[in-house]
């Protein structure tokens, strides 16, 4: 109940204003995102590489209702991975395809990401295209395959949560795509995804087998210590070495494990967002782990 209530909100424009605008909503945000420009993004990942880390930077955006401003969040993300190749910072980049245009012209928003590849490709970087709520699932993947860029300049995202997701696994690792398999961040009716998280979970461990077994490179995104453990045993059991796959987990959550992670050997990427259209995304993120939402509560109430 609470997850959905907080689904909900997220898409709630009267909240949006009242949180953005006010000091109290960014300094919950800031838990979660690394601030609102470039230079505090640039930092956090200077922060994370110098501590072992590996990261992917999210510039915050979605559903852009103009052709402009999809050209314009291509040429913020270009300045990124420009940014990330002069300062030789150990970072990919992340984008929402909606970001690019996707709702309102999927040529457009291929264009745009075959722009993003290009640059990464001469830059030898990466772009992960995340995924969104299911009306766009579809049309994401469309627009991957007939991109077909190199495989080491351009990645997707699926989720667990979905029924479809093992198909689409099965089509994306025949191509030979690098996938982040996550379990899923949005509010989805029962007949297109696993309404019981238990289901979520083992469709999760299902898909994580597919993709190691695979012989590709693919990022596990969890802060599930059952889900993680999984993917220890499948990796051990099948052989792999550490640098063979990569966990992946978000700015501010769970840090402790990221750390741990790390000494133990493994590559662990986190996704580090950043930008002012934040609040969709910081409610999400409650909505996946609502202690989340309790944490922030009791720290406020000790200030």
């Amino acid at each position: 109940m609470l997850r959905s209530s907080l689904l909900y909100l997220s898409e709630r424009e009267n909240l949006k204003r009242l949180l953005t605008k006010s000091s109290m909503g960014r300094r919950m945000a800031a838990r979660f995102i690394a601030g609102e420009n470039l230079e505090d993004a640039v930092r956090a990942v200077r922060q994370l590489n110098s501590e072992g880390f590996e990261v992917t930077l999210d510039f915050l955006g979605e559903s852009v209702h103009a052709a402009a401003e999809a050209e314009n969040a291509c040429r913020v993300y270009l300045g990124i991975l420009d940014r990330q190749e002069t300062e030789g910072l150990r970072s990919h980049i992340s984008i929402k395809p909606t970001q690019l245009g996707l709702a309102l012209d999927e040529a457009l928003a291929g264009r745009l990401l075959g722009t993003l590849a290009g640059r990464a490709a001469l830059h030898h970087n990466f772009v992960r295209m995340d995924m969104e709520g299911s009306a766009h699932v579809e049309g994401t993947l469309r627009v991957f395959h007939q991109l077909n860029a190199p495989r080491d300049s351009l990645g997707v995202v699926i989720q667990s949560y979905l029924y479809r997701s093992e198909k689409d696994v099965e089509d994306l690792v025949k191509g030979g795509a690098r996938v982040r398999l996550v379990k899923g961040a949005y509010q989805e009716p029962p007949d297109i995804a696993f309404p019981r998280k238990a289901d979520v979970d083992a469709n999760f461990v299902k898909l994580m087998e597919k993709l190691l077994a695979s012989g590709g490179y693919h990022a596990i995104a969890t802060h599930d210590p059952r889900m993680i453990a999984a993917t220890q045993n499948f990796a051990r059991a099948r052989g792999l070495k550490a640098d063979q796959f990569e966990f992946q987990m978000l700015y501010g959550i769970r840090r402790q494990l990221q750390r741990d992670l790390l000494r133990q050997g493994y590559r662990v990427r986190v996704y580090v967002p950043y930008g002012k259209e934040w609040y969709a995304y910081f409610m999400r993120r409650l909505a996946e782990r609502p202690a989340n939402l309790f944490f922030l509560i009791r720290n406020f109430v000790r200030r």
